[in-house]
């Protein structure tokens, strides 16, 4: 899809519900993926459907996912099984006059699909450190990496998002009311929410004069990408 700027739109991801919410720019989709860390993956196993969180990791058009290799999840993803993987950004409640008017500020993407598994042993170390650092941008290269024993024990995934299987919805802005509870003596307005970075805590083990990495201290969950 290299040039394009849009997802195509398809009977699966054209959102009818409140249409004008839709979002198909590819630009604003990997945005909010890219903010995000955490995915819930829905899919079927043995007749029951199934939604797992899990952290995730974007490169492209390509989203990452990673487990044990003993993993039900990652076992049944990698045989090929349909899979749904929805990111939500939660960013404001909506506080209206009148209770069935209430909502949330939110962002968030859904991706239809199939999981392929990542086999060949330099594109796997690869996706491993797109995984980590779309979680915390610079940490791969600053820790010890994987041995083969701990690559071994590890299944990466990836994850095409095509035309027809990606769309995202969103909402912002202030509450909707009836026009004739504008009148009334009720606070109506959106109280943002936000992620919120606190101090490190160090590890209780941590060798004495060790300092707190500039990727650590200046943590953000706005992350830039070239792509």
């Amino acid at each position: 899809m290299e040039g394009k700027t849009k997802f195509e739109v398809s009977d699966l991801t054209k959102v009818k519900r409140l249409a004008n919410r839709g979002v198909y720019d590819k630009e604003a989709i990997y945005k909010i993926l890219d903010e995000g860390f955490i995915a819930h993956v829905g899919f079927e196993m043995d007749g029951q459907p199934i939604v797992l969180p899990t952290g995730y990791g974007r490169k492209g058009d390509f989203l990452y996912l990673h487990a044990k290799a003993s993993a039900h999840m990652i076992r049944a993803l990698a045989s090929g099984k349909p899979l749904c993987i929805s990111v939500t950004l939660v960013d404001g409640l909506v506080m209206a006059r009148g209770m069935f008017y209430h909502s949330m500020n939110y962002r968030s993407v859904v991706v239809f699909g199939q999981a392929t598994e990542i086999l060949e042993e330099e594109e796997k170390i690869e996706s491993m450190r797109i995984f980590s650092d779309h979680v915390a941008p610079g940490r791969w290269n600053v820790c010890r990496l994987p041995n083969p024993a701990e690559i071994k024990a590890t299944k990466m995934l990836k994850v095409e998002m095509r035309d027809g299987h990606v769309s995202a919805k969103v909402r912002e802005g202030p509450p909707g009311d009836e026009e004739e509870d504008y009148a009334k003596d009720l606070w109506a307005g959106v109280l943002p929410l936000s992620l919120e970075v606190k101090a490190p805590i160090n590890d209780p083990k941590l060798k004495a004069g060790v300092p707190v990495p500039e990727h650590i201290a200046n943590y953000t969950r706005t992350p830039e990408k070239s792509s």
